[in-house]
């Protein structure tokens, strides 16, 4: 009888059994890390959630040395060979990513398990991540979650689209997105952080969460660059070049020598350079101000497509 996900992940294998699967992940899991250690010397990093550092990969920020990490990435790049049946459930970190796998798993194998308050249902009696892996943690393992002809395959995953294993991209296969209003994924990274977030690194503020999250910077440089025909090579973002572009351009900077002088003989220089924060109009404007400009705001701009578009 083939073996499902569920019946793997919810076997009783004996206690030394699991202490060797464990130790041969955390082997295999060094192996992994040290293998694309020299790549992470080269990529620009950031503070992190709850490592250390983030490392910027294709354009997204991705922590290290865990197991849904930037090495994992690029192991998965260089290895994993996707099957057209397969079903990925395509999420950022905190939005909905436990929800949709349990409700997946259970579509897909509602005709293998009943679901009264009195079966053993395996998501009565474990966690979806158990039931629906993802493909990050696959590549530490010794025997696959899967058998060979198993099908559907179900994996979740955090990675971007466009840094998804070029198998996955071309063999046909499903992609379920799910994605969640910021200012709730914001809210519960925050928390989520915080309890697996090193106690010798202390608690993160909410603030300091904001300032993390609210980093998109880079990918819009970068997209900038190449609407306007000077993209940016690998050996410029390997150098830091974007980075060195968005110090140089920052308001700060600009603030700093734009303190005297004028432009013209009326205008000075920092008439420019007020306050240049993010939802300073909440200082200023009334609920009601807010409200009025919010249904003008969907009025004018529902349903255009104003991301950037080459009009030729």
């Amino acid at each position: 009888m083939s073996m499902s996900i569920a019946s793997h992940a919810l076997s009783l294998p004996s206690i030394t059994k699991c202490n060797d699967e464990g130790e041969q992940e955390r082997a295999n899991m060094a192996l992994v890390f040290d293998r694309y250690r020299a790549k992470l010397t080269m990529l620009p990093k950031e503070k992190g959630w709850i490592t250390e550092n983030l490392y910027m990969y294709q354009g997204f920020w991705h922590q290290s040395s865990r197991r849904i990490s930037v090495e994992t990435l690029m192991a998965l790049q260089d290895t994993f060979k996707a099957h057209p049946t397969d079903i990925y459930l395509a999420t950022l970190p905190k939005s909905g990513t436990t929800w949709l796998k349990a409700l997946v798993f259970a579509l897909v194998n509602r005709n293998q398990y009943t679901y009264n308050c009195l079966s053993t249902h395996p998501l009565l009696v474990s966690n979806p991540h158990n039931c629906l892996p993802f493909i990050e943690t696959e590549i530490f393992r010794n025997t696959p979650t899967y058998v060979n002809g198993h099908a559907p395959r179900l994996f979740a995953t955090h990675i971007p689209y466009t840094s998804l294993p070029r198998s996955i991209l071309d063999s046909g296969c499903r992609i379920v997105y799910l994605c969640r209003n910021p200012k709730d994924v914001l809210v519960s990274m925050f928390h989520f952080a915080n309890k697996l977030r090193d106690k010798s690194r202390g608690l993160m503020t909410i603030a300091e969460a904001f300032d993390l999250f609210s980093k998109d910077t880079v990918n819009n440089v970068k997209r900038l660059a190449k609407f306007v025909g000077h993209p940016f090579t690998e050996e410029e973002e390997a150098d830091g070049a974007v980075q060195g572009i968005i110090r140089l351009c920052s308001f700060e900077s600009l603030r700093e020598v734009n303190k005297h002088g004028y432009l013209r003989d009326d205008i000075p220089n920092d008439a420019f350079f007020r306050e240049g924060k993010v939802g300073d109009w909440t200082n200023h404007l009334t609920d009601e101000m807010s409200r009025i400009l919010d249904e003008k705001t969907e009025e004018k701009f529902y349903g255009l497509d104003i991301s950037c578009k080459s009009t030729s």
